[in-house]
């Protein structure tokens, strides 16, 4: 048996949208598959759990979520194109009050609770190194490096290195990749003018 859903079986599980070339562990665990779109040229790994809330989650192109990874929240999760999620990386859209001023666990009542549930963006070409959380309301800007076992509770700006507890921006990131880009995009243009 193959260690990926197959195109027949992904389309049985009923994500919203899907693109081409997916690599969908069959050891990732989905929820709420019809609020979850994928781009192509993704691949999910062992063990991730995807969970989607109201807000859902959008997959982009050329995507990498390592293993033991987790999308979880009622808000929406955005991971746009070339995007890098390191192992056992945590992405939270919602989050409990820690306070002690109201309850907490998914099973008690809302009214009880004080969750807060904000959108996140995670930019192209930005890399979350392992072990790394991202926190309700955050955006990664394009080109952001997440060093490892960092919390992120607050906005990357573009191209920025960043590290630590909370993560603060160490210095700027190369933009090599930018080119790098745009010569892998003509090679791809080249190949379907010929094919």
């Amino acid at each position: 048996m193959n260690s990926c859903y197959s195109r027949d079986e992904l389309l049985s599980l009923g994500f919203r949208g899907l693109g081409d070339d997916i690599r969908l562990s069959r050891k990732a665990s989905v929820y709420g598959a019809d609020k979850i779109t994928i781009g192509s040229h993704v691949r999910i790994d062992d063990f991730c759990v995807l969970s989607a809330g109201k807000g859902g989650i959008v997959f982009g192109d050329y995507i990498h979520l390592a293993v033991y990874s987790s999308i979880i929240g009622a808000g929406a999760v955005t991971l746009e194109d070339f995007v890098n999620i390191s192992a056992r990386v945590g992405i939270y859209s919602s989050n409990d009050d820690y306070s002690g001023s109201a309850m907490t666990n998914p099973m008690v009542p809302s009214q009880y609770t004080n969750v807060q549930i904000a959108d996140i963006l995670i930019c192209r070409h930005s890399i979350i190194g392992c072990g790394s959380i991202i926190l309700p309301g955050v955006t990664v800007g394009e080109g952001v490096a997440i060093g490892a076992l960092s919390l992120v509770k607050h906005d990357c700006i573009a191209f920025g290195m960043y590290s630590g507890v909370p993560a603060r921006r160490l210095r700027e990131r190369k933009k090599d990749f930018c080119e790098l880009e745009s010569r892998f995009r003509s090679e791809l243009n080249r190949q379907c003018q010929q094919g």
